[in-house]
């Protein structure tokens, strides 16, 4: 073979091979056809929150009224869902406070979530024994505290005796008991005049626990009352969570005639025992047990010892407030009380306009900015919250602080009465669902 021949041949496989190795071309689409009309745009994906703002949610989660401590927590909870848990780039969280109705435990726990857990603000509580001790450890550490339980009249006077040192206890969800005790002493009247009622004497019993709501409480029922020519029997105290009773009933069946009974408790137990030994030994009482209906399943431990029974509480009136109700239950698995889990609904809703408020004003969510909107906007009657369930519009003004405004077009209690566990207005006036009825053991 011819050299010449062989380099040919050579170069001719060479080639091939390359071509075998080289990509293969792709045909290039054609152009899709344009659509007449809007076109769709991207949904700009939201960041999620790079910031944190912590709530100490105090309460008693344990002891003798962890019921109560419960409600407001599962409430709590329910609110901030709603607006998962996020107010512009911040995330909230919280940590739960568990006083056990102790005021000195409420405050080494207070002081835990202070300087452990590093809350921003603290919200709720119950016993105003507890709000005391723990207006100092706000004041303390400047840690607003937004809508505490507590209401004893106690509270106002330590609020008044150094307004700026105790400012941080950012409002009372309850009004002092000055407020509350008269419409009682309203009904009690309006049935004597009216003939509707006819005692033998115009006597009236104290019963509560030693504590500064129940104190303050009676001291204002007390005052009330005298001015309408009544005379107080007794004024008795006992410790928290007492469920036994006897004793005391006996006393009491011993006067003659046989007085208006006043309970004040905080707690389930001690209202449920109460009134069932009354019921047992035949204690021929016209009873007002203020709170009973505190928690959702008070009945189901009463039972007709309730019967007749008057008490101040708000009731699920609405719409709005029965569906909150329903699916508090469905959810949680517990009925709750419209003072309860109900109030607490409005309180953290309440709250939440405030976080919002300061975020929008302030655009950092903290403890001073918090205690701004506080003072500035919320104190003044500015910043109010009307789309609550229960009351027409919370609402502060410089003269009412640190208590909210009371009457029918703002916050109230309506004075019901009870029969097969359901409760019935019978005050106001305006609101009366029922009349009231004296028991013929009472006349």
């Amino acid at each position: 073979m011819k050299r010449t021949s062989l380099i040919a041949i050579v170069v001719v496989l060479v080639l091939s091979l390359l071509a075998s190795c080289a990509p293969t071309p792709t045909a290039t689409p054609a152009p899709k056809a344009t659509v007449a009309g809007p076109q769709p745009t991207a949904v700009p994906t939201r960041p999620s929150p790079s910031k944190t703002f912590k709530i100490g949610l105090e309460c008693p989660f344990t002891g003798p009224t962890a019921r109560y401590g419960t409600e407001v927590k599962d409430a709590f909870i329910m609110a901030f869902d709603a607006i998962n848990w996020t107010v512009g780039d911040y995330k909230i969280e919280y940590v739960t406070i568990d006083d056990e109705s102790q005021p000195e435990k409420g405050v080494a726990a207070y002081e835990g979530a202070v300087v452990r857990d590093k809350i921003d603000i603290g919200f709720y509580n119950w016993h105003s024994s507890v709000s005391m001790a723990l207006m100092d450890v706000s004041a303390k550490y400047k840690i607003p505290h937004f809508f505490g339980g507590g209401s004893a009249g106690t509270i106002n006077e330590k609020y008044k005796s150094d307004p700026q040192k105790y400012s941080y206890w950012m409002g009372k969800l309850w009004p002092q008991p000055l407020v509350l005790a008269d419409p009682y002493v309203v009904l009690v009247e309006e049935a004597i005049a009216k003939g509707v009622w006819k005692p033998k004497a115009k006597a009236v019993a104290l019963l509560g626990e030693d504590s500064d709501w129940d104190r303050t409480y009676h001291k204002a029922l007390r005052t009330a009352l005298e001015k309408k020519g009544w005379t107080v029997v007794a004024d008795e105290y006992f410790p928290i969570g007492t469920t036994e009773h006897y004793p005391m009933i006996t006393k009491l069946k011993g006067l003659n005639p046989q007085p208006v009974l006043v309970i004040t408790t905080c707690n389930v137990p001690s209202t449920d025992s109460l009134l069932k030994q009354i019921k047992e030994t035949g204690l021929n009482t016209l009873n007002i047990a203020d709170g009973l209906g505190w928690t959702g399943e008070w009945y189901q431990l009463t039972g007709d010892a309730s019967d007749y029974v008057l008490d101040q509480i708000p009731q699920w009136t609405t719409d709005k407030a029965r569906a909150f109700r329903d699916e508090f239950t469905k959810r949680w698995g517990i009925t709750p009380s419209a003072a309860g889990g109900g109030l607490a609904f409005d309180a953290t809703n309440f709250l939440i306009k405030v976080i919002k408020r300061a975020y929008e004003k302030y655009g950092a969510l903290n403890s001073e900015t918090m205690y701004k909107v506080g003072q500035e906007e919320m104190w003044t009657g500015q910043l109010t919250y009307t789309e609550g369930i229960l009351m027409k519009e919370y609402k502060f003004v410089p003269e009412t602080v640190p208590d909210l405004i009371v009457d029918q077009d703002h916050f109230i209690f309506p004075v019901i009465q009870y029969f097969g566990g359901e409760g019935k207005i019978i005050w106001p006036e305006a609101w009366k669902q029922a009349d009231l009825q004296i028991p013929s053991w009472a006349q």
